[in-house]
C-alpha cells in the first residue's frame, strides 16, 4: 500500500509542483499572502478541485478572443499542454501557500513575461498581456471557476460569505499583476463574467484549444483514465452558455451526476495519497496539525 501511496502521489506532484516551485517549508512561521485561516487556502486546499477548476478556467478565459491570441501567439501551449498546466499550478500554489517573499517572486516573474507578450489578433485588435482590462478577464474566470469545482467536489456547503471573502482575498494577487477594478463579491464575479459575454467568441483556434483539452497527455499511462475523467468534469463545470459557444452536448442531469459521483470517487485515492502537497508543506511551516 505505501509503495501505491507513493506512486499516487508522484503522478500527483508530477502536475502539481513542477521544477521551480517555491519552497513551502521556509521560513518558518510566515504565513504568505493569506495564512492558514484564509479562504484561498481552503478553496485552492484540493488538487482534484483545483486540476478540474484549472481546466474549466483555461477554456472560459479562452473565449475571449485577446488572451486566446497570445497565449496562441507566444507560448507552446499546442505542444506542451500540460506544461501550461503546471507552470498555472506553480504560480497559484506558490502564491497562495508559499512565503510572502515566494509569492513575491512568482508575481514579480509573471509580470515581467507579460511585458513581452503583445501582439494584433486575427481581426486587427492589438493585444498586451499587461492590459489590466485582459488581467480582469483572466482573474476572474479563473477564479469563478475554482470556486465552482471546491463547491462541487470538495465542499458544497462552504458559506456564501466565505465564498465573498475568497473572492475579496484573492483579488490582491491580480492586483499585484496590475488589474484593476477586481471584483471582489461572488456577485460582483458573476455580473461581472455576464456583462463580458458580449466580447465572447468560439472560432477555430477556441475549438482547438477544447480539443487539446480532451486529449490532453498524462504523467504517465496508468494516470490516463483519470487524465481524461478530470478534463472532462473541467467542461462539464462550465457555465451552460459557454458550453454551447464551445459547440459541447450538454449532458442529460444524469450523466453530469454520474460524472461528478465519478471524479468524487476518484479523488478519494488521491486525497488519501497526498502527503506533501503544497498545503500539507505550508502547514508545516507554520507549525500547524497535518492537513486532512
Amino acid at each position: 500500500m505505501e509503495f501505491l501511496r507513493k506512486r499516487i502521489e508522484a503522478s500527483v506532484l508530477a502536475i502539481s509542483r513542477p521544477p521551480g516551485s517555491a519552497d513551502f517549508l521556509n521560513p518558518p512561521g510566515d504565513p504568505g499572502l493569506f495564512g492558514p485561516d484564509s479562504a484561498a487556502w481552503q478553496v485552492h486546499s484540493d488538487f482534484t478541485a483545483m486540476l478540474t477548476g484549472g481546466v474549466a478556467a483555461l477554456l472560459l478565459q479562452m473565449l475571449h478572443p485577446l488572451p486566446l491570441a497570445g497565449v496562441w501567439d507566444h507560448s507552446n501551449f499546442q505542444a506542451d499542454m500540460l506544461g501550461r498546466l503546471r507552470r498555472t499550478a506553480q504560480f497559484i500554489a506558490g502564491t497562495t501557500f508559499g512565503s510572502r517573499a515566494d509569492a513575491e517572486r512568482l508575481i514579480a516573474r509573471v509580470r515581467q513575461i507579460h511585458l513581452q507578450v503583445n501582439g494584433t489578433a486575427p481581426d486587427g485588435t492589438p493585444y498586451a498581456a499587461s492590459d489590466p482590462a485582459l488581467l480582469r478577464w483572466v482573474h476572474a474566470a479563473e477564479v469563478s471557476c475554482f470556486l465552482r469545482a471546491y463547491l462541487r467536489y470538495r465542499n458544497p456547503g462552504f458559506p456564501a460569505a466565505d465564498q465573498n471573502r475568497y473572492f475579496d482575498e484573492i483579488a490582491c494577487v491580480a492586483e499585484a499583476l496590475g488589474a484593476q477594478d477586481v471584483p471582489r463579491s461572488r456577485a460582483a464575479i458573476d455580473n461581472y463574467i455576464e456583462g463580458m459575454r458580449p466580447q465572447l467568441r468560439c472560432d477555430e483556434r477556441t475549438r482547438k484549444t477544447l480539443e487539446l483539452v480532451l486529449n490532453a497527455p498524462a504523467p504517465n499511462a496508468l494516470a490516463l483514465p483519470w487524465t481524461r475523467l478530470m478534463m472532462r468534469a473541467g467542461v462539464d463545470l462550465l457555465p451552460d452558455w459557454a458550453q454551447q459557444m464551445l459547440g459541447v452536448t450538454q449532458r442529460s442531469p444524469a450523466r453530469s451526476a454520474l460524472l461528478t459521483r465519478s471524479v468524487s470517487v476518484a479523488a478519494v485515492p488521491m486525497r488519501w495519497a497526498v502527503r506533501n502537497g503544497s498545503i500539507h508543506l505550508a502547514r508545516r511551516r507554520m507549525g500547524l496539525a497535518p492537513f486532512g
